[in-house]
C-alpha cells in the first residue's frame, strides 16, 4: 500500500473518478465529505452521493462539520463584501480557508500526507499551473492558497478533459449515475441569484439614484447589491437612447454610477493582500481580472502585500472584490484582491 491521501468527495463525477485513479495508482485513499453550508436539503442529496461513490471505491469516507468555519471565513465575507458595494470570489476564500486550509489540517490528523481534490489543475511542487482542459481549468480560484502545501496536493484531472472523466464514469459499471449527473452550480450556496442569498441578511431592495458621470441624477435603481461594475440592465436612465453600464457603486449613498461602454476602460489595477508562489517583486506577465476572461499582458511590482499593475491594453469593467491573478504561460505566479 501507498502513501495515504485524502481526498475531498463532494458526490460528483470529478471527486469519484479522481478517488478510482489515485486507487489505481495505488495509494491508501481516504476520503472526506465537507459540510459547508446549511442550504436546505442540499446535504441529503451530496452525503448520499459520495457515501455511494466511496463505497464502490473501497474507501473510508470522513464526515466533517465544517459549517461554522465556513460562514466565518467563507459566506459572511461574502454578505460584507456585497455591503461595501464589491463583488466578491467566495470559491478562492474557500479554497484557501477550506479546501486547502481546514481538509488540510484533518489530513494532519488522520496522518494522510497527500490532499486531493477533483480540481482541474497541475502543478510541478512550487507553481500551480493551468489545466490540459482549459475550459475546465480552476487555476485562478486557487490563487490564494497557501504555497507551502503545493507539493502535497494531488490533481488527478489535470491532464485530463471533462469530456473523457465522463465517458470513463458511463464505462464502469454502478457508476453510470454519476457521468450524466448535472454539473454543480459555479457558487455552492448560490441557486437562483446572488440577491436572494443576501435577502435573509441586509436590506437588498432599497431604490437608489442613478448618477451620470457628471453627477447628475438621472435615474432610479432597485438597491445597489443587485449590481457589478459592467452591468447594464436593471435600472433607468431617463432619455437615454444608448447603453449605460455601471461603472462605479457607492453604498453609503445607496447611489450608483453609470455611463458610456468606454468610460469602463482601466489601464491599471492595484492589488492588496498579495500572495505569490516566488519571491519576484518586479516582473513582465499576463494578469486574469475575472474567471472568464482573457488574460492581459501587463506590467506589476509588488511592495509589501500589495501590487500596483499597469496593463498593456485597458481592459472593460474591473470590478473591486474580484481577484488579479498572475501568470507566466500556464505557470500560476501568485495573485491578489482588486481594490
Amino acid at each position: 500500500m501507498g502513501e495515504k491521501v485524502l481526498i475531498g468527495m463532494s458526490g460528483g463525477v470529478d471527486s469519484t473518478v479522481s478517488t478510482l485513479l489515485l486507487k489505481e495508482q495505488g495509494y491508501e485513499v481516504e476520503g472526506v465529505y465537507m459540510k459547508l453550508h446549511s442550504k436546505p436539503g442540499y446535504h441529503e442529496i451530496h452525503q448520499a452521493r459520495a457515501q455511494k461513490a466511496a463505497e464502490f471505491a473501497g474507501v473510508k469516507l470522513h464526515i466533517l462539520d465544517l459549517q461554522e468555519k465556513f460562514n466565518e471565513k467563507v459566506f459572511t465575507p461574502f454578505i460584507q463584501t456585497y455591503q461595501e458595494g464589491k463583488t466578491p470570489n467566495p470559491c478562492a476564500l474557500c479554497n484557501r480557508n477550506i479546501k486547502f486550509g481546514a481538509m488540510v489540517d484533518f489530513a494532519d490528523k488522520i496522518g494522510a500526507h497527500y490532499i486531493a481534490t477533483g480540481h482541474y489543475i497541475r502543478h510541478d511542487e512550487q507553481y500551480l499551473l493551468q489545466a490540459h482542459d482549459d475550459t475546465k481549468d480552476q487555476s485562478y480560484f486557487l490563487f490564494y492558497i497557501n504555497p507551502a502545501i503545493v507539493p502535497r496536493l494531488l490533481f488527478p484531472l489535470g491532464e485530463k478533459h471533462k469530456v473523457d472523466i465522463k465517458a470513463y464514469a458511463a464505462s464502469i459499471q454502478g457508476l453510470e449515475s454519476f457521468a450524466s449527473q448535472g454539473e454543480s452550480s459555479e457558487i455552492c450556496f448560490v441557486e437562483t441569484t446572488y440577491a436572494d442569498v443576501l435577502k435573509p441578511y441586509v436590506n437588498v431592495d432599497q431604490e437608489g439614484e442613478v448618477l451620470d458621470l457628471e453627477g447628475k441624477v438621472v435615474g432610479k435603481h432597485k438597491g445597489y447589491m443587485h449590481y457589478t461594475i459592467g452591468k447594464r440592465k436593471g435600472f433607468t436612465v431617463n432619455g437615454a437612447h444608448d447603453p449605460h453600464f455601471v461603472v462605479e457603486i457607492r453604498p453609503k449613498t445607496n447611489q450608483i454610477v453609470v455611463g458610456p461602454r468606454e468610460a469602463l476602460e482601466c489601464h491599471s489595477v492595484e492589488l492588496e493582500n498579495v500572495n505569490m508562489f516566488d519571491k519576484r517583486q518586479e516582473f513582465d506577465c499576463t494578469v486574469k481580472l475575472r474567471y472568464r476572461t482573457e488574460a492581459v499582458n501587463c506590467h506589476v511590482v509588488i511592495h509589501g502585500d500589495h501590487a500596483t499593475v499597469k496593463l498593456e491594453t485597458p481592459v472593460l469593467g474591473i470590478a473591486a472584490g474580484q481577484a488579479g491573478v498572475f501568470y507566466d504561460g500556464d505557470k500560476l505566479l501568485g495573485g491578489g484582491w482588486i481594490v
